[in-house]
């Protein structure tokens, strides 16, 4: 086995999703133990982020701001560490829906509508625009946290008030209504593609993470040839915005087999309920290999 020297399994941290990104790097922890790797569970809340610079390697764990927007990236890359994942600026984009779109759309890769929108921006506004019922999101923030279905007025204004607080950026994303897909990524090759099917009204944080109900079917049903093809695009679309390493991309498929690219996950999950491993378990790779397969793309970026 390569000599990886030292790892730093980076988890934890301040954001939204510390407590996702706590199970995602103890699993990732655990798995390099097993591998024989010198690997050491480092929380930047508790250490002295100056001490990564002892590490050879970081596998970055963290998920949410703090960790997946860039900024952990662009500090690493400037005590010369090497880490998984993506770079700074691609890191920054992904976290960025809105950057992230408005770069898809110049590119003619296909995803729903969208609008920013303001305290000023009426209802009538977007339903003119994107139609109802739509999704209102957080620029800036990942697990479905701050998302909601909106289907009236009130619904809007509730909910305006309460994504802003979360980010000052809001869009509004039109409403594909058919299944949810998510396609891993790894060192330049796609995995399988997983359908999602949630008992909840859509895939939300609760989804995600609390409930047991939560349908992943993988192979996805979709017609082979179709599946590849869609998960080379999400390669495409994935690398459009710069990003390497590994993450996901999710999409939506709508009732005429037309689909649409959602958002890139530059950090994704590692937890038991987690969908790269899933993907790759598809695929004859256990959750060890996994592991070593993404630790393998560490380099300083």
């Amino acid at each position: 086995m390569d000599d990886f020297g030292k790892v730093a399994v980076l988890m934890g941290g301040d954001s939204n999703e510390r407590a996702v990104s706590l199970l995602s790097g103890d699993a990732v922890f655990h798995a390099l133990n097993r591998l024989g790797i010198n690997a050491e569970a480092f929380d930047p809340s508790f250490r002295n982020i100056e001490d990564i610079k002892s590490y050879d390697r970081v596998f970055i764990a963290l998920h949410g701001r703090g960790g997946e927007d860039g900024s952990m990236q662009a500090f690493l890359k400037s005590k010369n560490v090497a880490y998984t994942g993506s770079d700074s600026l691609s890191s920054a984009i992904a976290m960025d829906k809105l950057k992230t779109k408005l770069l898809w759309r110049a590119l003619n890769i296909a995803t729903p509508d969208f609008l920013q929108v303001t305290e000023k921006t009426s209802y009538a506004d977007i339903v003119n625009l994107i139609g109802s019922p739509f999704f209102i999101k957080p620029s800036n923030e990942g697990s479905s946290i701050g998302i909601d279905k909106i289907k009236n007025e009130q619904q809007y204004k509730e909910a305006f008030l309460k994504t802003s607080k979360i980010d000052p950026n809001v869009i509004v994303e039109k409403f594909v209504d058919g299944e949810e897909f998510t396609v891993g990524i790894v060192n330049g090759k796609f995995l399988p593609v997983i359908k999602i099917k949630p008992t909840n009204e859509f895939y939300d944080y609760e989804a995600k993470y609390l409930k047991d109900d939560t349908q992943y079917i993988c192979p996805s049903g979709i017609e082979k040839n179709k599946e590849a093809l869609i998960a080379q695009e999400a390669l495409e679309a994935f690398k459009s915005i710069g990003c390497s390493s590994w993450g996901r991309v999710d999409f939506m498929m709508d009732k005429k087999n037309d689909h649409y690219f959602i958002e890139v996950n530059t950090s994704p999950g590692m937890t038991s309920h987690s969908l790269v491993p899933m993907a790759a378990k598809e695929m004859g790779t256990n959750f060890d290999q996994l592991v070593l397969e993404i630790l393998k793309t560490a380099n300083v970026k």
